[in-house]
């Protein structure tokens, strides 16, 4: 299955993005135009936008700049608003597991994952 079509399958959509240089990588920025230009599948589809970075900031830049991404014509995706998750320090949050130690940014993460399943199944699937 291509990208676009599981993208068309699935009820809703996190992308995880690092941020580089205050900005999304080139390749997720090149992966949205490619799929808004041919497919169109994350038109009308639930998305969550989440990150981590290892500096302070956590993708709040990045995080900014790809909302902004898939509410443009072309896209048009309908993206969470509020609960983001936005993970600094990277290298510090992770045991030996790659298992986030800190209690506190579990339950975050998890608050967020309920609220991005509430979203989906308020978002109406278009067919």
């Amino acid at each position: 299955m291509d990208l676009a079509a599981a993208i068309e399958a699935a009820d809703g959509v996190i992308i995880a993005t690092p941020e580089y240089d205050h900005s999304i990588p080139a390749c997720l920025k090149s992966c949205i135009e490619w799929l808004s230009y041919a497919a169109h599948p994350l038109t009308d589809k639930a998305v969550m936008v989440i990150g981590t970075s290892l500096g302070q900031q956590g993708t709040s830049f990045a995080q900014t700049q790809l909302r902004e991404i898939l509410n443009s014509p072309g896209v048009n995706a309908r993206v969470l608003s509020g609960h983001q998750f936005m993970l600094g320090f990277a290298k510090k949050q992770f045991d030996e597991e790659q298992n986030l130690m800190d209690a506190r940014t579990v339950s975050f993460l998890e608050q967020c994952f309920d609220a991005f399943k509430a979203f989906v199944n308020a978002v109406p699937v278009t067919e």
